[in-house]
């Protein structure tokens, strides 16, 4: 057991100012007596509550949250809908055999397959991102009869094993080998490129060539699978140029790859459409979705075409888990859907994100120390040009909270300089202004 000094201040506390540090609230002595750490450290404050944008916390302060929850709360917190379809739901069927099926388990496949392109036809309802790349990526093994998967060298898939095994921007070290077959390719960064033209802009198909090429180099023949964001999200917000997806699924074609796009943060209206891979004129093998389809509870999918999954079960393919296809956040996601069409809220999310954006670029001209921001829509980075990007991002966010913004800057060695910023599709303008007078404010007191 891990003992507390009385008068030690917390370790949770070291890195971040406090309204607790003063006084040892037996809520932080049990928290660090009892919770296993899984990352980053914890936001220093006990939060109560949360509606729409903003969630209370223990001292009574409102603070705005830019980042929706982990990035899914896509309609707020605590949306009127939401909870009344969640009391409706878990009075009347929320868990089942994962053998049995409901209603809202089959609307919602139908559902989002109306919403997908052809030959997206076939759905299956899970709870994590981690785990729907983990299927998709197990299906695609299967179907090609191979085993080596292609990803983004700063890319996040998830931490169980294959999906684990296709994330480089952390988590590698320390666990022992992956399964082999694991390839990573350059990430397509215009701000800091690494292929220039003569001009020295971005030679982005240059950089795809060589990525390539060192993955061809390196495979044994057997490559089964490509899997990516249309927007690296933990990678630093990092939007692939146009045109550039289209040549990786080309890629992908020539090698008798499938493509897994990977939407767990972009997808269903964030950046503006319902999917962010409709800009490139793509259409994924395989997709997963997640965070934003359960709107904060936990649903994702996989959506592939009736061919891949033929060929899949054909083979056996296995994939039980004991929340497939769970009645209760079915009908949640229906409801996401329900919200999202009536309220038109891709077209909001592009107008609300044009308002953010000028907001984030009149930033950059006021603070030599911003360097670049990108995104579409409500999913927007801003990345900070110093070369203690690191810590100084670290001092943004904490005097953020301290002011009543809770904002998440990308918490990995060498991206704490950039600042993923994920809205509810739900906030106002007014909300919007006010975050970004407050990053403004935070961003001149740590950076002046």
């Amino acid at each position: 057991m891990i003992c507390v000094q009385p008068s030690r201040e917390p370790e949770l506390f070291r890195t971040a100012a406090s309204p607790y540090r003063d006084r040892m609230d037996p809520f932080w002595r049990d928290a660090e007596r009892h919770l296993i750490r899984y990352g980053g450290g914890w936001t220093p404050e006990i939060i109560e509550r949360a509606e729409g944008s903003f969630v209370h916390t223990a001292t009574g302060r409102r603070v705005l949250d830019f980042t929706s929850g982990q990035m899914s709360a896509i309609l707020g917190h605590s949306h009127p809908e939401i909870v009344a379809t969640v009391r409706r739901q878990v009075g009347t069927l929320d868990h089942l055999f994962s053998g049995m099926l409901s209603r809202p388990v089959v609307d919602l496949a139908r559902r989002l397959a109306e919403s997908l392109p052809a030959p997206l036809s076939k759905a299956m309802l899970l709870t994590t991102g981690a785990e729907s790349n983990e299927a998709a990526i197990r299906m695609a093994k299967l179907v090609t009869g191979r085993h080596e998967v292609v990803a983004f060298a700063r890319s996040w898939h998830g931490m169980t094993q294959a999906a684990a095994a296709a994330t480089y921007s952390a988590g590698h070290q320390g666990y022992g080998p992956n399964a082999p077959g694991n390839l990573a390719i350059p990430v397509p960064n215009p701000y800091r490129p690494d292929f220039t033209a003569p001009d020295g802009t971005f030679d982005w198909r240059r950089q795809l060539d060589h990525g390539f090429a060192m993955v061809d180099a390196q495979s044994t023949g057997s490559l089964a699978a490509c899997i990516v964001e249309p927007i690296l999200s933990s990678g630093g917000v990092i939007e692939p140029p146009p045109g550039y997806l289209a040549a990786l699924a080309g890629k992908c074609r020539e090698r008798g790859m499938l493509l897994i796009v990977d939407e767990a943060q972009t997808g269903l209206c964030r950046t503006g459409t319902w999917y962010a891979f409709e800009r490139d004129g793509i259409v994924p093998d395989i997709l997963t979705l997640s965070k934003t389809l359960g709107a904060g509870l936990p649903l994702a999918a996989v959506v592939t075409s009736e061919e891949i999954e033929r060929r899949a079960h054909e083979r056996g393919y296995l994939f039980y888990t004991t929340h497939v296809s769970d009645p209760l956040v079915a009908a949640v996601g229906n409801t996401v859907l329900d919200v999202l069409e009536r309220d038109k809220l891709d077209a909001r999310a592009r107008e609300l994100g044009d308002h953010l954006r000028a907001g984030l670029l009149s930033i950059k001209d006021r603070h030599p120390a911003v360097g670049d921001v990108r995104g579409r829509g409500l999913m927007q980075g801003l990345e900070l040009s110093t070369v203690d990007g690191d810590a100084l991002g670290g001092r943004i966010t904490r005097r953020c909270l301290e002011l009543g913004l809770h904002l998440n800057v990308v918490q990995l060695p060498g991206m704490g300089g950039t600042f993923r910023i994920a809205p509810p599709l739900t906030a106002t303008p007014q909300e919007l202004t006010l975050g970004l007078e407050i990053l403004d404010q935070a961003i001149g007191d740590t950076a002046g």
